[in-house]
């Protein structure tokens, strides 16, 4: 059985890390010692104890696509917190586990409104079976492939609930008996939309596994383990959601696409120097660069801002002795600082000076040494301390302006443009030809 139970609720009594630990045993397979074994080890022991730990801890920091240094900080804390499906990440069962028949019965037993739920489920497995060759009939009596339950607690599985937040639900992978059941959790405050936590968010997570789907690393994928959906999106199947199902039971029709790096025609909502970091954001995703990552990964911007800051942004700058972030998107600006949305936020643009006339911001670029802002906007620009596309900053006197899928490096000691690429040379990709000008 790959269910496995986690409290994820921080309680202040407890050891700050034991509920950690005991996420990395659940989700990543991590032994842990007891504390009679850990007063009995040497010192060479323990320290392969501690080594063991920190490997679990890069190993989750890796799939969500983290800075894997091995530590338990603020921002892998936060995704440990999120709440969650209850398999295991890294279990490597795909491939496996299958159903041998196309079209799969399903029945469920319902506390709500029975009308209303079965059309959430109904629409959640119809994304899986819109682009493979499975199909799914409703049954009334009990006995079906899949029997979608409501439960809490303690429900006769040997995979009791934790209440509210936490993990959400759990599935079974296909097979006879138990195999393919789909159970919720009662506790939660589910949605029939996409507001809170939504039932068809989840719902079509956890049918994937009832078909036999492992956890994905994309950010974008429905299979996800960590519940990220943000409301503004319509829900549907990522690529590569789409290609696993269809591996296992074959084509209806192509799958849509997360924005991949190393497109050439790539473009960028915003690209921004943070702390050691230079972030490119594209709609609800972004790709951190960092000199001590080996891989420039893609994330979702929820995944380290939470729903506090928007998609599909117009600019982003950090403002290093303020110690704050701004996130503009339409006549609206959001202020961070350590991650955290600042009081009063969103405000509009004309708060900072702008004119009315002004009713967006397309770029912004913070230069460090001289502590003032220029704001990029369609037809004018000022020093706010106004817009073209997007900017970052690089050291010995070089800005990168970005737009479409071409960057402009430009010499502002020198007052000109010296060489164009394309906008993602900067994202660890070997291009067939170099796509460098010199001007």
């Amino acid at each position: 059985i790959l269910i496995f139970r986690v409290s994820l609720k921080l309680l202040a009594s407890q050891n700050s890390y034991a509920w950690p630990v005991e996420y990395l045993q659940h989700f990543y397979g991590y032994q842990a010692k007891s504390d009679r074994q850990k007063r009995a080890v040497d010192s060479n022991e323990d320290l392969n104890w501690t080594t063991g730990l920190c490997d679990k801890v890069k190993k989750m920091q890796r799939f969500f696509g983290l800075p894997p240094d091995g530590e338990l900080n603020e921002e892998t804390l936060t995704v440990m917190k999120k709440p969650r499906c209850g398999l295991s990440d890294v279990e490597p069962y795909e491939d496996t586990f299958r159903w041998t028949h196309r079209t799969l019965s399903y029945t469920k037993n319902l506390p709500f409104p029975a009308m209303k739920i079965h059309k959430v489920i109904k629409s959640a497995l119809m994304l899986w079976s819109s682009v493979s060759l499975i199909k799914f009939r409703k049954r009334k009596q009990r006995e079906a492939d899949i029997v979608v339950a409501f439960v809490n607690r303690d429900h006769g599985d040997r995979a009791a609930f934790d209440g509210k937040g936490g993990i959400l639900a759990h599935a079974y992978l296909p097979g006879s008996g138990i195999g393919g059941d789909v159970h919720f959790d009662t506790a939660e405050d589910w949605s029939l939309n996409f507001t809170g936590i939504s039932l068809p968010v989840v719902a079509a997570h956890e049918f994937g596994h009832a078909l036999g789907l492992s956890h994905s690393s994309d950010p974008g994928a429905i299979m996800y383990p960590a519940y990220n959906f943000v409301p503004s999106f319509e829900l549907q199947l990522s690529f590569d959601d789409v290609r696993r199902i269809q591996r296992l039971y074959g084509e209806n029709q192509p799958p849509p696409r997360t924005p991949d790096k190393c497109d050439p025609d790539l473009s960028f909502d915003a690209v921004t120097e943070l702390q050691q970091e230079v972030v490119f954001f594209k709609d609800r995703f972004m790709w951190r660069k960092h000199p001590n990552f080996v891989e420039t990964r893609i994330t979702l911007i929820s995944s380290l801002w939470s729903d506090s800051v928007p998609s599909h942004l117009d600019a982003v700058y950090e403002n290093v002795e303020k110690n704050v972030v701004l996130f503009f998107k339409g006549d609206q600006y959001w202020k961070l600082q350590q991650l955290n949305l600042q009081e009063g936020f969103p405000r509009n643009i004309s708060d900072l000076g702008f004119p009315s006339r002004i009713k967006s911001v397309d770029a912004a670029l913070h230069f460090r040494s001289h502590r003032h802002t220029v704001f990029f906007t369609v037809n004018y620009f000022t020093k706010h301390c106004l817009k073209v596309i997007v900017t970052y900053c690089f050291p010995a006197g070089f800005v990168h302006f970005f737009r479409g899928n071409k960057q402009y490096k430009y010499d502002f000691v020198q007052n000109h443009i010296v060489s164009v690429s394309n906008s993602n040379v900067m994202m660890d990709c070997e291009m067939e030809t170099s796509n460098d000008a010199k001007l």
